[in-house]
């Protein structure tokens, strides 16, 4: 492959899981809107989020099975084209409970960029390339929570609630077709010594960093799907306040991700991942604190909440690497269980917050501390993996 079709590929792998990332962060500055657009409840309308994250849980493991019976392209296409139809039907839901139920069937088919991107991305370069084409990649993903609400604000404010959900699916079919023009790399042969996800739930030190790294990810997310409706309702501010929030915790998130790597060279991968855990707990903890306090200045939020981003950035990337290496040949679905334990963590978060979110701030961040607090625990309790050897130039394998 020339290196112009692998640019294009890649480049079309991020718009996809770009894509994927916006179906939630695009919509969320409209959330508070729905109880007045469709006469219902803000716990009701939390759903909308809530059932997008859970129909993305279900689609990573139905593709991960579907992937045994049918071409990659075929499965990335199907997805993609059944993405845009979900979207561009959520905007003329005639109720709440249809956009709920269409919100679910757009998380499903959200699920292709996640299972199918990592192994695109090991055909695609060379280890080391590929490597820091991963970090890429999560460093624009990134961004996605930082600049979707922007836009999501402004044309939420010029087009109403149903242009979010028109450009997801305008945007996603092209996407699709350019799929299904341009193809996808040559398929790997399958094989039959990769193991189950079986193996992978009872591998103890695998479930150590697959379920931190997931509870560390999912608490963050559910105090951003639940920020804009308590900044809104129960603080007084602005959907302003929610972005600014947004663009400090993420601008933190992205400069610390990419030292973690130098952090772990010196420190340790397994101090560093420690750190960043507790260092987002305490974040957690603190906001927990000023909820009680009866806290309502919005300009405390960036304050408060940046180090649970910061602590994801320094935990983030090697957690996630070094569950992948726990996980062994049995890396692709080691990777798709990861997002998978996300998803449903992010999912039970939100669902769980949706009862209690009016009572405000104190109630969205208790739930976010449990969340944090177990991945500490469990960080703690399960086995980790052995310090990291150095490879033949003297660098540390994280």
């Amino acid at each position: 492959m020339t290196n112009s079709r692998r640019a294009i590929t890649f480049s079309l792998l991020i718009i996809c899981a770009t894509l994927s990332l916006a179906g939630t962060d695009l919509v969320l500055p409209a959330v508070p809107q729905l109880p007045e657009i469709f006469g219902t409840d803000r716990a009701t309308a939390q759903l909308v989020l809530a059932a997008y994250v859970g129909g993305g849980g279900l689609g990573l493991l139905l593709y991960g099975r579907l992937a045994d019976h049918f071409s990659r392209k075929a499965l990335f296409f199907s997805s993609l084209a059944g993405f845009a139809a979900a979207s561009l039907a959520c905007a003329f839901s005639p109720n709440i409970t249809a956009l709920i139920a269409l919100r679910f069937v757009q998380g499903v088919a959200s699920a292709a960029a996640p299972v199918f991107g990592p192994g695109l991305i090991r055909q695609l370069f060379s280890d080391k390339a590929a490597v820091r084409a991963i970090g890429f990649l999560g460093s624009v993903e990134s961004l996605v929570p930082a600049l979707a609400p922007i836009f999501g604000v402004l044309l939420l404010s010029h087009f109403g609630w149903q242009s979010s959900f028109e450009l997801l699916g305008v945007l996603t079919m092209l996407a699709a077709v350019l799929i299904l023009v341009l193809g996808l790399p040559r398929e790997e042969e399958p094989s039959d010594t990769l193991g189950s996800y079986g193996q992978l739930l009872t591998d103890r030190v695998f479930m150590r960093y697959a379920l931190s790294q997931a509870l560390t990810l999912g608490g963050l997310l559910t105090f951003v799907f639940g920020a804009p409706t308590v900044i809104v309702a129960s603080m007084g501010g602005s959907l302003n306040d929610f972005i600014i929030m947004q663009v400090i915790n993420i601008s933190g998130f992205i400069i610390v991700a990419n030292l973690t790597a130098r952090i772990a060279e010196r420190f340790g991968a397994e101090n560093v991942i420690l750190t960043g855990t507790i260092m987002a707990a305490l974040s957690a903890l603190a906001l927990f604190a000023y909820g009680l306090m009866g806290g309502t200045n919005t300009l405390m939020l960036p304050l408060l909440f940046t180090p649970m981003a910061i602590g994801l950035g320094l935990r983030g990337p090697i957690g996630f690497y070094r569950g992948i290496l726990a996980s062994g040949a049995n890396n692709a679905r080691g990777s798709a269980l990861i997002v998978f334990f996300i998803f449903m963590i992010t999912t039970l978060g939100t669902v769980i917050a949706a009862p209690i979110i009016a009572a405000g701030l104190a109630a969205l961040a208790f739930v976010a501390c449990a969340i944090h607090l177990l991945s500490v625990a469990l960080l703690l309790l399960l086995p980790a993996m052995p310090e990291p050897t150095r490879d033949a130039a003297g660098v540390p394998t994280l």
